[in-house]
């Protein structure tokens, strides 16, 4: 990636090479970000047309693996400008003279919070201002600086609408309205369907292996991946749990568990992957297999919650996994004779876009659906397949395993 190219080439090759090892700061606006990946996407054109010509036969399979890694690359490259995305209106002068006053009297304009405690000089009675709460709302965590920060962002929003420009984010999150006190009810609504979604995925998993198939002799299942697909569930509907409530409401606890559960199951999640791609039944292996990816997953887990909480750096490991494990998904079923293997085509390649929703972010419409929002809700689809493949490979294995049985039984 760090090399010029060929000298041999046309003029687009040459020009558009040193656009490659240098990504300049963050774009303006998502047009300059598409013309940025356009000159990406022609300098890869180029590139393998240059190669092609020195190559005079090449196969279908490389042609088509080439198109997968650069798919990737893609993904991969969008993510790098999300990671270092800043929030344009914590520098906004008029919100931060907003923001102070509301520190000072508790109030932003002629809105007052009465959970905001002051005297008549400004010195907030019986200590600091931002602990004068009823006790329900220091359960619920609403406080008097979230409601000055997200009131002075209204405000702010208004006068800008009213200028002719769009909105921007405070606090690296957009200006989403309030309903019923949850911050973002469009996210918790998705996130509470793909935890229903999940849970009846795994519920009707169960039934299957127990009701549906046939048992060994010891009442145990044929199906050799069932417990790690037990774990998987539970791993789902945990990461999914704590995205609702980190939707509702904001705060540094449930980021952080938003955050740890997620990289749980994205971790699981390539474990499984590796395991069911590669075939591990035998228990040694599948310990060597996820025990390295297990340290790694639990060691991230503890630097998030116990050392810093690093946006950028907890973006590329979740963002590198994803990628893995959906290029797993892929290679199988490229290659595997699986009798439904076009539902797992349809969830890696429906997966693969939908993260394209989380690197061009855009502004939610009408204060309630944003890029996140809508990725979200493309998951719940995707989640109903995914588990539907679950069901018909444990179908699958287990017929292959009991005609084994019964032509040794023979």
């Amino acid at each position: 990636m760090h090399g010029a190219g060929g000298r041999r080439g046309n003029s687009m090759c040459q020009t558009q090479t040193s656009f490659l090892p240098v990504f300049g700061p963050k774009p303006e606006s998502i047009r300059t970000r598409l013309k940025q990946l356009l000159s990406f996407l022609k300098w890869s054109d180029c590139h393998c047309w240059q190669r092609r010509r020195r190559k005079k036969k090449e196969t279908k399979a490389p042609m088509l693996k080439h198109n997968w890694v650069a798919f990737f690359v893609v993904v991969l490259w969008g993510f790098r400008f999300r990671a270092i995305d800043a929030s344009a209106g914590d520098a906004d002068p008029h919100y931060r003279a907003c923001l102070q006053q509301c520190e000072e009297t508790g109030c932003v304009a002629q809105r007052c919070f009465p959970h905001c405690n002051f005297s008549s000089g400004g010195v907030s009675v019986d200590g600091p201002w931002f602990l004068q709460e009823p006790l329900y709302l220091q359960w619920k965590q609403w406080d008097c600086q979230s409601d000055c920060r997200y009131y002075c962002m209204v405000d702010r929003e208004k006068e800008r609408e009213g200028a002719g420009y769009g909105p921007v984010k405070y606090h690296g999150k957009w200006p989403f309205k309030r309903v019923y006190g949850i911050q973002e009810p469009a996210s918790v609504a998705f996130s509470a369907l793909n935890l229903a979604m999940h849970f009846h995925g795994w519920v009707s998993f169960i039934i299957l292996l127990l009701y549906k198939l046939p048992l060994r002799r010891d009442k145990k299942v044929y199906y050799d991946y069932a417990s790690l697909w037990h774990i998987y569930g539970f791993l789902a509907l945990n990461s999914w749990f704590w995205s609702a409530v980190f939707h509702s409401r904001d705060v540094d606890l449930t980021e952080k568990l938003d955050y740890s559960a997620a990289v749980a199951l994205i971790g699981c999640s390539l474990i499984l992957a590796i395991l069911r791609s590669f075939d591990v039944r035998h228990d040694a292996v599948r310990v060597m297999v996820a025990a390295p990816l297990l340290a790694f997953v639990t060691t991230h887990i503890l630097y998030l919650n116990f050392y810093k909480l690093d946006y950028g750096w907890n973006m590329k490991v979740c963002v590198v996994m994803a990628v893995a494990q959906l290029l797993i998904w892929a290679v199988w079923a490229g290659i595997t004779r699986h009798p439904s293997r076009w539902k797992l085509w349809l969830v890696v390649v429906g997966g693969g876009l939908a993260m394209l929703l989380e690197i061009y972010d855009f502004p939610p419409y009408e204060g309630f659906l944003d890029a996140h929002a809508v990725w979200h809700a493309t998951t719940i689809p995707l989640t109903y397949i995914w588990w539907s493949f679950i069901r018909d490979d444990a179908e699958f294995l287990t017929s292959n395993q009991v005609k084994k049985l019964a032509k040794k039984a023979k």
